[in-house]
């Protein structure tokens, strides 16, 4: 049986000020859930509408009060938000920067393709979209227990970072007629202005998706999940 102040909680976990506040975050549907779980993400709440040893049984209807989604996934978790431990630049391998990125979908999206292309941790600008979010977490399917998110003063970062700092920029040189280095971070940009003055000055190294289609009209520039990927898997195919 669900109470009413646990469908206050999760509902009031959609706002940042309150997760904040909390400590807590919602995560919807078996594969998100269990890979939480299975990272070692401590469940404060859990609901199922099928019996599991670890929730408790609610109905469809009661699932519905709960979910963020149109079409609720079976489980919802509110799970404690893990406390940042002390940020140590990752050298010895690639890593991603994201200056600014604020659509949630986006920022699930590249989460999940640092998880596939192996991308060691993800160092978030402090305004950038908060990876607790309902919409992120479940935009990850999964990929937020996989891959360490650290939200920092990227500027500060990058200035102390030995090792190649690599941006997609509209003066860049051609991606695929570049030697690209198996270790290094990769700054990607906000989804309107791309990457910021600031940071620019910190990139050693410029890259640009180049348009094979000149003569488009529509096409100015790509969606920053899709540039990430793209980025991501030239760096992985050399």
């Amino acid at each position: 049986m669900l109470s009413k102040n646990q469908i206050k909680l999760v509902r009031s976990l959609e706002l940042k000020k309150n997760r904040k506040k909390e400590g807590l975050f919602v995560a919807e549907g078996p594969k998100v859930v269990g890979d939480l779980l299975k990272a070692g993400y401590h469940a404060r709440m859990l609901f199922s509408t099928t019996e599991r040893p670890d929730a408790t049984l609610i109905t469809d209807d009661e699932l519905h009060k709960l979910s963020f989604l149109q079409h609720p996934q079976e489980v919802v978790a509110v799970f404690e938000i893990p406390q940042t431990s002390n940020i140590n630049l990752q050298t010895s391998n690639l890593s991603l920067a994201l200056d600014g990125i604020q659509d949630p979908g986006n920022l699930g999206t590249i989460i999940r393709i640092a998880d596939w292309f192996g991308i060691c941790a993800i160092y978030c600008s402090l305004d950038t979209a908060d990876v607790y979010n309902p919409k992120v977490v479940q935009a990850t399917m999964g990929s937020i227990a996989h891959v360490p998110i650290i939200y920092t003063d990227l500027h500060e970062l990058l200035s102390h970072a030995d090792c190649p700092i690599y941006g997609t920029l509209l003066d860049g040189n051609d991606i695929y007629q570049q030697e690209l280095s198996p270790k290094g971070i990769i700054v990607m940009g906000n989804e309107g202005n791309g990457i910021s003055a600031p940071i620019r000055k910190l990139i050693t190294h410029k890259l640009l998706i180049p348009n094979f289609n000149p003569n488009s009209t529509t096409a100015e520039s790509l969606n920053v999940a899709i540039a990430t990927a793209i980025t991501c898997s030239e760096f992985r195919r050399r």
